[in-house]
């Protein structure tokens, strides 16, 4: 082979390793984060914790934080609105025992390789946010951090404070969602 054509390879080959990095960051969506590394689940619940701190009047009365079972696919379903835990690492929910407030602080860490920004949204779009007997949520935020996924589902007067501490914590966050749940009243309650 003469000169010009292993200069040309050579080219080609530093072209297509740049294009592979390229893409490879490109398809990894976990950002980065400024939250501690979560290594057990009892990490999501010093998360939840530090999250609350500061937010005392914006908590509804009674919640009770507590780490959920991954394999359990009723309660992986019944928080996440996700059909299995198949995807998730760790799992932490906070919720009153009794209210009459709809209210659910989630979250949960994904396995190695799992799409955050997927699974926020699907958890936006899969939620029961009518789950409560007598209530619905009325906004649902959700995103991602890291490796770290975010829903809080309730009023937007309590919801929002949640959510926006939890990404000031958090530093950077991937996509955010967002869903306004429009209550449909009977003609005779307009």
């Amino acid at each position: 082979m003469n000169k010009s054509i292993k200069i040309i390879l050579a080219v080609v080959a530093i072209i297509l390793v740049i294009a592979i990095v390229v893409v490879v960051a490109l398809t990894n969506t976990k950002s980065e984060t400024k939250l501690e590394s979560v290594n057990r689940a009892e990490d999501l619940v010093a998360l939840i914790d530090r999250v609350y701190e500061g937010q005392e009047d914006a908590v509804p009365n009674s919640v009770q934080t507590q780490v959920v079972d991954i394999n359990d696919d009723v309660m992986v379903k019944l928080y996440t609105g996700l059909d299995n835990g198949d995807d998730l690492q760790y799992l932490a929910v906070s919720e009153p025992m009794i209210s009459s407030q709809a209210y659910s602080f989630v979250l949960l860490t994904v396995k190695d390789g799992v799409n955050t920004d997927k699974i926020a949204e699907a958890i936006k779009d899969k939620v029961d946010y009518r789950k409560w007997i007598c209530v619905s949520a009325e906004k649902v935020y959700t995103t991602s951090s890291g490796n770290v996924v975010c829903l809080v589902m309730s009023s937007e007067e309590i919801a929002k404070p949640i959510y926006e501490k939890f990404k000031t914590l958090a530093g950077t966050v991937g996509q955010e969602y967002e869903k306004t749940e429009e209550i449909e009243l009977p003609p005779e309650m307009y």
